[in-house]
């Protein structure tokens, strides 16, 4: 992945189920790092803000909870696109909270589960969450390398509504998926507790993204105290400390992840380099063998000699390495760009519009979406001519 260091970074995976174990106190760190810029708060991750309750109170948003029903009613108020709905946008530029998922009527599947939960409890429903177990989704930020997962939730009434008749079948799974995989999904029940470290988590990671390693040393460091069970916060503070030079706190970082998950391969990939830094080569070669028995060809594999192709002007090389990234990983937006701009270098112009509609479609921010449908209607512009 990196001759030097993997950054791996597993922004919304779960690890339900594994034994409780406390935070471990000596993995801190806080007097290498300065203050975060905005408190690292979260108590008000699901907090109606006033616009949220009034709108929550509004004659349009009541009509339609009578007419369809809570569970219904609610989705449809928030995001089928009725006249009077939200129409909220997918967007994964950074993870938010209920209020901020309102006001800037955009967010990740993170924001718009924790924003639908917070309007479900306000009106009565039980909310259940979970991890959805989907294949690996890759993207990447510089030489940081980010495996994402998946949550969504599921809507109930609670006790009360249950014994005045309501049917307990009618608990509805709300998903936020941009594509078809959560019509083949396997769940893993969370508890909230695990929604808000996951939150942390996210906060931390896209700190470390922009370079804030201050900021995202505490989101990661209130993350494993949120939920100290999991790999998954422990992992995030092991990029962070080997950012900032402190290998020896990432070994330990690393460590303490492979003791909640010990074939995670996130964790192994990175304290592999660690190793090898500090001197400890056999172990670190008994680290990578361990790699390459669990993830025998890492993410990107393809792609970046795909890229070295193309660079090298061996198009028909590119095209086939690209296709096989594409193959395995088919809703990331990054492949389906460069494969389309290898088949215009193949003059194959067709198959490159429907590569960049691909890109705009799997595509989860929306300034890369404004820009592929840009480049996809120049393209169309050209095929008019």
């Amino acid at each position: 992945m990196r001759h030097l260091v993997a950054i791996l970074l597993v922004l919304l995976g779960g690890c339900a189920g594994t034994p409780q174990l406390p935070a471990t106190p000596d993995l801190y760190s806080d007097a290498a790092f300065g203050p975060p810029s905005k408190p690292v708060d979260t108590s008000d991750v699901f907090t109606l803000s006033p616009a949220m309750r009034e709108y929550l109170h509004s004659p349009a948003f009541q009509s339609t909870l009578r007419t369809r029903g809570k569970e219904h009613g609610l989705l449809e108020a928030l995001y089928n696109g009725s006249r009077n709905g939200l129409k909220l946008d997918y967007d994964a530029t950074y993870t938010r909270n209920a209020a901020e998922t309102y006001r800037d009527r955009a967010g990740n599947c993170m924001s718009l589960v924790i924003m639908t939960a917070a309007f479900a409890k306000e009106l009565g429903m039980t909310v259940r969450y979970q991890n959805v177990l989907l294949d690996e989704s890759w993207s990447r930020s510089g030489d940081l390398y980010l495996l994402s997962g998946h949550v969504n939730l599921v809507l109930a009434y609670r006790l009360p509504d249950l014994l005045s008749g309501s049917d307990p079948e009618r608990a509805l799974v709300v998903d936020f998926l941009p594509d078809q995989r959560a019509d083949r999904r396997y769940t893993q029940p969370l508890e909230e507790e695990d929604i808000v470290m996951m939150y942390q988590n996210n906060r931390a990671a896209e700190a470390l993204v922009q370079g804030k390693l201050d900021d995202a040393y505490w989101w990661a460091r209130a993350a494993t105290r949120s939920n100290p069970r999991t790999a998954l916060a422990y992992n995030t503070l092991g990029v962070i400390y080997e950012r900032h030079g402190n290998l020896a706190m990432a070994e330990r970082a690393f460590r303490t992840a492979l003791t909640r998950e010990p074939e995670n391969a996130a964790a192994l990939r990175n304290l592999q380099p660690v190793l090898l830094t500090l001197g400890k080569t056999e172990e670190a070669k008994e680290v990578a063998q361990r790699v390459a028995r669990i993830e025998p060809i890492p993410p990107f594999h393809y792609f970046d000699k795909g890229v070295t192709a193309y660079r090298n002007g061996d198009y028909q090389e590119a095209r086939k390495l690209f296709e096989r990234e594409v193959k395995r990983a088919p809703y990331y937006d990054e492949f389906h760009f460069w494969l389309a701009a290898t088949l215009l270098r193949l003059g194959e112009t067709d198959e490159a519009r429907e590569q960049l509609a691909l890109a705009a479609d799997t595509s989860t921010r929306q300034d890369t979406r404004s820009l592929y449908k840009a480049k996809l209607a120049h393209l169309r512009q050209l095929g008019m001519r």
